[in-house]
């Protein structure tokens, strides 16, 4: 007989409630038994319970896809990169994938937006969301660079609604210079984290503009360390490269260690797609807008980054020539100054192997005498040579450095050898990147003469050292002797330049500050601190020049008189002597109007009423720091280099192994082991025991070849003697245990 029956809502016997609860289950049985029971027709119901089978993660959930954290996804690609430098990537699409590192870009690009650090926990589940849309449009050939109107993700600050703007609104979007998008600059910043570790690993050691760790100040201290002994300087501007290349040569030199079609095409469709900017109709005139007498003030949002403060403003107009410019490429954003330094790397493999092949040492030489070159340096070539630096018994040789698309070159040896290479380089760079050089771009200067390089000097300067020996009888003998120094010494011409540029001073030979205007509606002491934060930073831009005294006095000095001149505008006291009379040599004490009878500066400032007035630093030449002279070592690399580098080393497990054979060589005990015994001997014996009496009942633990390898030849004799000894050991040790 067959029977057929169906259970409808909630059954009593059910312990755990679940949303299937109201499932109706049909189903027949043939022949039941007698004796069945709920809890056994249960479990042959579980066999058809939908909330028993678990159900695949949903790929459009961006929670589920968080499954690592970014920077330590980042700091795994650094680790492989600089295990296999010399490896090509093939596979980065699978990194390009990972949604952690899009929350992270999208975590940088917001702190750049917003002004503040945005948490993990803190983004929106509508923002991540429209992240993953834009990664999805990555993945598959839908994203387009440069977008007005369509967006798969918008700034927080954005709150435009597109779809209700004008026909006039959407034409000026679409045909006027527009700032970055949001999405775009996402998408940037996700390909600079992919393709920097895979990079930097590569580049040459001797570039150093836009790379992390590499600054002008590690090209001055490179400068001071190796090319002290060089007679002639080539320098060479190649900065038209920054301004843009050609599209299949930029695509040719990432393809040398990158074999990616994905994030090649996204390369290259950045630099393809055209930037819209504003062009200027033939005839027509601007519109002359009439400023206001009095404007408003600008009141910032809550969510709008403040702007750059004055000093800083003020500092980065003193910015050299050869860090002046950046580069930016189509819509490739940050990711420009990185692909620079992949086009200019042929460049700087290629002077390497001129550094080599020119290197002829010449044992008559003080410096660079050995034939190995610069792995074995002899001392500091920064210390003064004591004998001439030409002649033909000298050492030939030639270094190298390049900063953004600037270069220079030292030659030890003959001006003829400094032709040729400039000829060598001129035909390079023509046949390679296309531009046309002549002597006056490659210039040969003796270091007579000097050399301007990131707004200093290198010159020679002559020093007469008094060298005292010993001659034979033991007689001491004091003569004077002669010497060269490389001396990097600031340009206070370029200074000046850059003070009237700023429209600090005017006049050449004999400057004149002029007074600060920008500073006029701002406190004394907001003024002086503003103008104290650009002085310090100018004395740590200058921290490796010779005269670093005398250049940043003289900074404070036209800093001091251009304030002492907005402030007799403004209090109206009509000359610098009343302001310094006032307000004392660093302009510390409060100025007032001569006809104001505002309180005693004193009261206020004990009952918190007014601010406290920080004098001008750096108003005496004996304020200033001294020059930083710390020696630079020959193989210098940045600190997250060296920690990448190291942590490989200490990862491998050879190193594992030098070092607990270096453990039992000396006799050591590693804490490991030393642990171990401790918690090996309580649980055996119950009783703790000191470390003497440890290494006494397990001698083998000292690391003692003789106590794991004995060799067989050895005399029956010395083998009783050394069991005895051990067994002594032992009966002390176990000795010691029991009491």
């Amino acid at each position: 007989m067959r029977r057929s029956f169906s259970i409808i809502g909630p059954t009593k016997w059910l312990k755990h409630s679940s949303p299937y609860s109201n499932t109706v289950f049909s189903f027949s049985l043939t022949n039941p038994k007698p004796n069945t029971s709920p809890p056994t027709l249960l479990r042959s119901l579980s066999y058809f319970s939908p909330h028993q089978r678990q159900q695949p993660p949903d790929p459009d959930d961006p929670t589920n896809l968080l499954k690592e954290d970014g920077v330590s996804l980042c700091s795994h690609m650094w680790l492989e990169n600089f295990k296999n430098p010399h490896k090509t990537s093939t596979n980065l699409t699978s990194y390009l994938r990972r949604f952690e590192l899009w929350v992270l870009a999208y975590q940088k690009v917001s702190c750049d937006e917003l002004g503040a650090y945005v948490p993990r926990s803190s983004i929106q589940r509508s923002a991540l969301e429209n992240l993953l849309a834009l990664r999805n449009s990555v993945l598959d050939d839908r994203f387009k660079w440069g977008a007005r109107l369509d967006f798969y993700i918008k700034s927080p600050r954005d709150k435009t609604d597109y779809e209700s703007l004008s026909k006039r609104k959407i034409k000026a979007i679409l045909t006027t210079t527009q700032p970055t998008p949001f999405q775009d600059r996402i998408v940037q910043e996700v390909l600079l984290m992919i393709l920097e570790p895979v990079y930097e690993s590569r580049f040459s050691q001797k570039s150093f503009a836009f790379r992390p760790g590499r600054t002008a100040h590690t090209v001055l201290r490179v400068i001071r360390r190796n090319f002290a002994g060089y007679l002639w300087y080539v320098k060479g501007d190649l900065s038209v490269v920054l301004d843009g290349m050609k599209v299949g040569f930029v695509v040719s030199s990432l393809m040398r260690d990158v074999r990616d079609k994905k994030v090649i095409d996204l390369i290259k469709s950045a630099l393809v797609t055209p930037v819209v900017t504003t062009t200027k109709v033939d005839g027509e005139e601007k519109k002359k807008t009439k400023k206001r007498k009095y404007q408003k003030k600008r009141v910032l949002a809550d969510d709008e980054p403040k702007p750059d403060p004055y000093w800083l403003e003020t500092f980065f107009g003193f910015a050299p020539e050869e860090a002046n410019k950046s580069p930016q490429w189509g819509h490739c954003g940050i990711l420009s100054p990185l692909l620079v330094n992949v086009c200019l790397d042929e460049l700087d493999r290629y002077m390497e192997a001129k550094v080599k092949d020119f290197y002829r040492p010449s044992k008559s030489d003080v410096i660079w005498n050995s034939p190995e070159g610069e792995g074995n340096d002899q001392g500091n070539t920064s210390w003064p040579e004591f004998v001439p630096t030409s002649g033909p018994d000298k050492t030939r040789k030639m270094d190298y450095v390049r900063y953004g698309g600037h270069i220079l070159i030292g030659v030890r040896g003959p001006r003829a050898d400094a032709a040729t290479l400039r000829k060598e380089l001129i035909e390079f760079v023509d046949q390679k990147y296309m531009l046309r050089l002549d002597n006056e771009n490659l210039p040969i200067e003796h270091i007579t003469k000097g050399i301007m390089f990131l707004d200093h000097v290198l010159c020679r300067r002559v020093v007469y050292p008094t060298l005292r020996y010993t001659a034979t009888g033991g007689k001491i003998i004091s003569e004077k002797g002669v010497g060269t120094l490389l001396s990097v010494t600031a340009s206070l011409k370029q200074c000046i330049k850059q003070f009237r540029k700023l429209n600090f001073i005017k006049g050449d030979r004999d400057p004149d500050p002029q007074p600060c205007f920008r500073m006029f509606h701002a406190t004394q002491a907001h003024t002086n601190a503003q103008m104290n934060k650009f002085l310090t930073t100018v004395a740590e831009w200058y921290r490796f020049a010779d005269n670093r005294k005398k250049i940043v006095n003289f900074c404070s000095y036209i800093v001091r008189g251009s304030l002492a001149k907005l402030y007799a505008a403004k209090y109206k006291l009509r000359s610098r002597a009343k302001v310094y009379k006032g307000a004392s040599r660093n302009l510390s004490r409060p100025l007032k109007e001569k006809k104001g009878l505002s309180p005693e500066y004193n009261n206020l400032l004990r009952m918190g009423l007014a601010e406290s007035i920080d004098g001008l630093v750096y108003t005496r030449m004996s304020l200033v720091p001294e020059t930083d002279y710390s020696p630079f070592p020959a193989n210098w690399r940045p600190e997250h280099e060296k920690f990448l580098m190291e942590y490989l080393t200490l990862d491998e497990p050879k190193t594992l192994e030098e070092q607990k054979r270096f453990i039992r060589e000396n006799g050591l005990v590693s804490p490991q082991d030393y642990t171990s015994m401790l918690v090996w001997n309580y649980k055996r014996n119950a009783i703790p025991m000191d470390q003497v009496s440890i290494l006494k009942d397990q001698p083998f633990l000292l690391g003692s070849s003789s106590n794991y390898n004995r060799d067989n030849d050895d005399d029956d004799d010395d083998e009783e003697k050394s069991k005895e000894e051990d067994d002594e050991d032992n009966d002390d040790g176990l000795h010691i245990a029991r009491i």
